[in-house]
């Protein structure tokens, strides 16, 4: 496993924000300035420094701003009660054992939209977390991109605030306090989808390893293709973030069970009996959350597992985040470290090596899926 992560921001075309020309170049580097404090104030309350900084409840980054450019009142109340959730989340990962040493943010400016004194920012986060006193052969970082949307107001003396903050992705960051957006629960009664056991997020005995090249599929190429292209996507298949379609999360797991050998079930793309995907038509089964499950269940290609701590490379981690039983976002494992913790890869806020641990203590009301492939 590699020691790190190479983060290249990767923002979707077709986003609502329409370049503007016409801004110059110094407004731009305002607007930017400021959205990486935002953003590095957030990451940096999840950082374990020791009382140093703001994770450590000092002075934010936001708060040096002055003249040109700086938050509202309203904005800044919001970013204060943002470090507040964070800093909880930084107290439960520390609980389950997983603790940050270092962060960096980055942020890249894609669009700016200025009417009047109204402005919109389309910006591409790029973070990085490194872990605190890894594990021998564990990951040592963790990173993310996650793309937002940003809006200014400018008052009558020409000093730009920002307004507000929107996620456009509709996966889920390490620091990231929005609720995340969750599926419309599925109607649908023909042919009786099977329904998942919900997992436990407590620890347990570890299942039995997998033979990671040696079997009927091979896990190790799964794993392989998710780091080539969680940042990076493969350009055979549709890319559905960004687009309002509802995330590229399960197309992403797909196209990395294929590359392990899963094979197509080709038939009608509604029929959650069937699995095919290619650059030019998807079943509902391949790219859909409730339907991917539908269909691995009704196969017998996965076996549901009661602890997620058990989940290993090439298995699929699936959640609900408002437990009203229609699943929301999929992920799959691309490393579990020798202490037994998975760790996750997924696409809609393009995440590499995320433990499990984080997202339990990041979500504790959600449920959790774990499926072995």
């Amino acid at each position: 496993m590699v020691a790190g992560v190479v983060l290249v921001p990767n923002w979707s075309a077709g986003a609502a924000v329409t370049n503007d020309p016409t801004v110059d170049a110094a407004t731009k580097a305002t607007f930017q300035k400021l959205a990486d404090a935002v953003f590095t104030d957030r990451t940096e309350a999840l950082v374990d420094n020791h009382g140093h900084g703001n994770g450590g409840h000092g002075k934010q980054r936001t708060a040096g701003f002055r003249g040109h450019v700086r938050l509202s009142g309203t904005q800044s109340r919001h970013e204060d009660s943002a470090l507040d959730q964070l800093r909880g989340r930084k107290s439960r990962l520390a609980e389950l054992g997983e603790k940050y040493s270092a962060g960096s943010t980055t942020v890249t400016l894609d669009a700016t939209e200025v009417h009047g004194r109204r402005a919109k920012v389309a910006v591409t986060e790029t973070t990085s977390l490194t872990y605190e006193q890894p594990k021998p052969g564990a990951p040592k970082t963790t990173g993310f991109q996650a793309h937002h949307e940003l809006t200014f107001k400018a008052d009558r003396h020409g000093t730009w605030q920002l307004t507000g903050v929107q996620d456009t992705d509709d996966g889920v960051a390490v620091n990231q306090v929005a609720t995340p957006q969750v599926a419309t629960p599925d109607t649908a009664t023909d042919d009786n989808p099977p329904e998942a056991p919900r997992s436990s997020t407590s620890r347990s005995a570890p299942a039995k390893p997998k033979n990671l090249t040696s079997g009927t599929y091979d896990y190790a190429a799964m794993a392989a293709y998710a780091k080539k292209y969680w940042s990076n996507y493969n350009p055979d298949y549709p890319n559905y973030n960004g687009h309002g379609d509802g995330g590229d999360c399960t197309n992403f797991v797909s196209q990395s069970l294929k590359a392990g050998g899963w094979k197509h079930v080709p038939g009608y793309t509604y029929d959650f009996h069937k699995w095919f995907g290619n650059a030019d038509i998807q079943s509902d089964s391949f790219v859909g959350v409730n339907e991917f499950s539908w269909f691995a269940l009704s196969s017998k290609r996965v076996t549901p597992l009661p602890y997620v701590y058990q989940l290993d490379v090439g298995d699929v981690l699936q959640m609900d985040f408002n437990k009203d039983g229609s699943k929301d976002h999929s992920m799959i494992v691309t490393y579990r470290s020798p202490q037994g913790v998975p760790y996750v890869s997924y696409h809609s806020t393009n995440t590499y090596n995320r433990s499990v641990a984080s997202l339990i203590a990041s979500y504790p009301t959600a449920a959790y899926y774990a499926y072995r492939t």
